[in-house]
């Protein structure tokens, strides 16, 4: 017969943190929220850490290369997803390398022959009033001349007329030869009381633009996550088919960190997949495997195949319905207690920390703070990201209130059949995923500093300073249908509800 498990498959909202000793030491500014993402020897650090315990699932509607950066500036990192074509994963890893820190390439660039109609409706489809005038109007062709919004007026000059009539030439601009430093770039600026610095090449050719605002940004960012040259860190998805070149392609672009993307990573497969990868790359990139939802998946992953890092949750995803369709999954909960504890037993056996990641099941703050006071090490989020600014969805608006596109990969919008064996046809037989919409809430910087606080707040209750602390000294009870209704708001009546009930 069946093997049943003596357990119950709990969920986040189960649990309640018991608040320990806060001292005088336990403020937000002191706690620290880095966390290794690859595996290392105890008594040592992990080569590779995030500022901020906070990644975005390899979807097509969360981790594009907009969020990529947002995020990266934030302290996390994003998972660019593979569902695409190995060219245009590749270049969206690319554009987020390129980013740097306060160099930006430039996307906004015309002729000298453009219009001023040509410029308006630019700026209105990218946003940036400043744009670069090069030969062939690429930014990497040779330099002519900066418009700007100052250089005319879109209501008051014949916008059939040539930019050439309107911009600042070259010869009058204050520029930058390639190779400067973002410090020195910024003195410049400052010396010459400028808003935006052109970067070229020996040629003349453009290379980056260097704003003013982009200064004052960067120190707002100190949690700002970059490689050993100063680029923004950002990790990308493989599958189990075309991982060897895919791989080669990312590494070439500059990924940081792969993880195989799977719902379900206890197989030969993907175990095949990351040997492969680690023995053509060794210490090149880190290489995460998952999802997974019990310490036998864990241990295979990080003992047959060698993963750096490993992934947990089957089915918890708001748009996942592998649960439903399948019954294959588990709490996440228990699935993240489960494999926490197999991490650490691993580590008391061989000496090496394997970091583990919380994929799905996190529905609000609360859930984030649950999961890394149980044992993960960072967590990955695809709706909490798919809500922002940043994510590659456009917005819609449906009875007034703003919405963005999010749909899962096993859903037949996403195309992704690779990723789901289940018949031999090259094909969706049956979905595993849902095409949804979910409320706009912002900027992505807005969101994750409301979470950040909440959890660093958490933190100093319950005593601690780090988020190994958290692991170690977190205390956990389990809850009633009674203390649910009790830590709400069952005995007042909220005025937003009152206000919607007199509209």
């Amino acid at each position: 017969m069946a093997t049943i498990l003596d357990d119950i498959s709990r969920t986040f909202d189960e649990f309640l943190l018991i608040s320990g000793l806060t001292s005088e030491e336990h403020i937000p500014t002191n706690v620290s929220l880095r966390v290794p993402i690859t595996k290392f020897s105890a008594g040592t650090e992990s080569r590779l850490q995030l500022n901020t315990p906070f990644v975005s699932a390899a979807m097509q509607a969360v981790s594009g290369p907009d969020l990529a950066i947002a995020l990266a500036r934030r302290g996390g990192a994003a998972f660019i997803y593979c569902s695409q074509s190995i060219e245009e994963q590749a270049r969206m890893v690319r554009r987020v390398k390129e980013h740097k820190a306060g160099f930006v390439v430039s996307d906004s660039n015309l002729t000298p022959d453009a219009t001023l109609q040509d410029a308006v409706h630019l700026r209105r489809r990218t946003g940036h009033s400043t744009i670069a005038v090069t030969e062939n109007g690429s930014n990497g062709s040779k330099l002519v001349g900066m418009l700007t919004s100052k250089d005319f007026w879109e209501f008051k000059d014949d916008l059939t007329r040539p930019v050439r009539e309107f911009y600042t030439p070259r010869e009058k601009l204050v520029l930058a030869q390639e190779g400067v430093s973002l410090q020195e770039a910024t003195e410049i600026l400052w010396k010459n009381k400028k808003e935006c610095l052109p970067i070229i090449d020996k040629s003349g050719n453009l290379r980056f633009l260097v704003f003013r605002r982009d200064y004052f940004d960067h120190k707002s960012n100190p949690d700002e996550l970059t490689d050993s040259e100063k680029r923004l860190f950002v990790g990308a998805a493989l599958n189990t088919h075309d991982y060897m070149e895919r791989s080669e392609a990312l590494v070439e672009a500059g990924a940081d960190v792969l993880c195989i993307d799977s719902s379900d990573g206890y197989s030969e497969w993907q175990c095949k997949a990351i040997r492969s990868v680690k023995k053509e790359f060794g210490d090149r990139v880190v290489v995460g495997g998952g999802n997974v939802v019990a310490a036998d998946g864990f241990r295979y992953l990080v003992e047959e195949a060698g993963a750096d890092f490993v992934k947990i949750g089957i089915g918890g995803g708001s748009i996942c319905i592998t649960r439903e369709q399948k019954g294959i999954g588990r709490g996440q909960a228990s699935a993240v207690l489960d494999v926490a504890s197999a991490r650490d037993e691993y580590l008391k056996e061989k000496g090496i920390y394997v970091p583990i990641c919380s994929d799905g099941g996190l529905n609000n703050d609360t859930h984030i703070i649950m999961a890394l006071a149980m044992g993960a090490d960072f967590v990955m989020m695809g709706k909490y990201f798919a809500m922002t600014e940043e994510s590659p969805t456009p917005k819609m608006t449906y009875k007034g209130r703003l919405y963005k596109p999010y749909w899962g990969e096993g859903s037949s919008r996403a195309r992704n059949w690779e990723r789901y064996k289940q018949s031999e046809r090259p094909e969706l037989v049956f979905e595993e995923g849902v095409d949804a919409y979910v409320p706009y809430s912002g900027p992505l910087e807005d969101k994750v500093n409301t979470t950040v606080a909440k959890l660093k707040a958490t933190m100093c209750n319950c005593g601690v300073l780090s988020v190994k602390e958290f692991h170690e000294k977190a205390v956990l009870c389990r809850v009633s249908e009674m203390t649910l209704i009790e830590g709400g708001t069952s005995n007042v009546e909220q005025l937003d509800r009152i206000y919607t009930e007199r509209d």
